[in-house]
């Protein structure tokens, strides 16, 4: 067995020396917050071309200057695509991968060159099955290989594969195809759902529905996957298999090419004593809406001056064991 890589949390780029001479309340983070925002009309289209000058930003309530503004970013972008291979998914897992490869050929054939996928399965386990690359055939291949067994650690692996995508650059999105079910985790859902926000990463969960009533149906892990895809600004899909299925693929797709790109520098917010910093991301005509992270950790009254708040969240890296399964091109 091998542990799946907890990567070291950097550091807020902040002198201690002159921090602890600053006893003030107001602190300016020199760390620019990267938001991705999606913008739908009433009728749920996509509205890709609104201006920098259309969006409100506030930080714990406090508005802030956009510094940085892409429309239809063409970013490059990191997908961790994570598959259940639970006994609970076996029946429907080949459809599953049929539609999941249809979504990475669509994903790599038509963005940036530099846009890379990577590829994990979870059971009781959590495996990086192939590494990022942008090698739509090794990771189809890969994918069409993939099995599991009893157990779900679907919290466990969001937690991981967060930690993965961290240190990466440019935009960073989870793709979660999944019953819902949870049975094994060792970590739980708000850990996953921090360890996500930490990342910067977008949640897309893709919820295969196979069965329809309330019942039979796994409604807290639903409801859970939900929760996390709000907070990072994702969307929840609940599609049965076949067409349905891969209209959720597609419209993910369609959602990473026309997002927005806000950047800002936190001015003159007071330090909270929560390093989770609420945010609040607006546009100016209503009948417009916004989906976008509701929050990030920063400073905090606890540790002004002092290393970033990530360091007090830093992974347990001696908790928790997962296999590992990794290919290279």
């Amino acid at each position: 067995m091998f542990r799946l890589p907890v990567k070291a949390v950097p550091l807020a780029l902040c002198a201690l020396s002159l921090a602890a001479q600053e006893p003030t309340v107001f602190r300016a983070n020199v760390n620019l917050v990267h938001v991705i925002a999606t913008v739908r009309n009433k009728a749920g289209e996509l509205v890709g071309q609104l201006t920098k000058d259309d969006f409100t930003i506030a930080d714990n309530g406090i508005p802030q200057e956009i510094a940085v503004f892409n429309r239809q970013t063409d970013q490059p972008v990191s997908v961790a695509l994570l598959v259940d291979v639970s006994g609970s998914t076996a029946k429907d897992l080949k459809f599953e991968i049929d539609s999941a490869s249809r979504f990475l050929h669509v994903l790599l054939a038509e963005g940036n060159p530099e846009d890379r996928v990577a590829l994990y399965s979870f059971d009781d386990s959590v495996r990086m099955v192939h590494s990022y690359t942008h090698n739509f055939a090794a990771l189809d291949g890969a994918l069409k290989k993939v099995a599991g067994s009893a157990g779900t650690s679907l919290w466990d692996a969001i937690y991981l594969t967060a930690h993965d995508l961290e240190p990466r650059q440019g935009r960073k999105v989870m793709v979660i195809v999944s019953d819902g079910g949870e049975t094994t985790s060792h970590y739980d859902s708000h850990q996953a759902l921090r360890a996500a926000q930490l990342a910067d990463t977008v949640i897309y969960p893709v919820i295969i529905m196979p069965i329809t009533n309330n019942a039979g149906r796994n409604v807290g892990g639903e409801n859970a996957l939900k929760f996390m895809a709000d907070g990072t600004g994702g969307r929840t899909f609940l599609p049965s298999l076949g067409k349905q299925l891969d209209k959720a693929f597609d419209d993910i797709v369609t959602e990473l090419r026309t997002e927005y790109f806000l950047g800002f520098y936190p001015r003159n917010v007071p330090l909270p004593r929560d390093p989770f910093h609420q945010l609040t991301v607006t546009v100016k005509r209503p009948e417009l809406q916004v989906s976008a992270r509701n929050g990030y950790y920063g400073e905090a009254e606890s540790n002004a001056g002092n290393a970033d708040a990530r360091t007090s969240v830093s992974p347990d890296s001696g908790s928790i064991r997962k296999k590992k399964q990794r290919q290279e091109n």
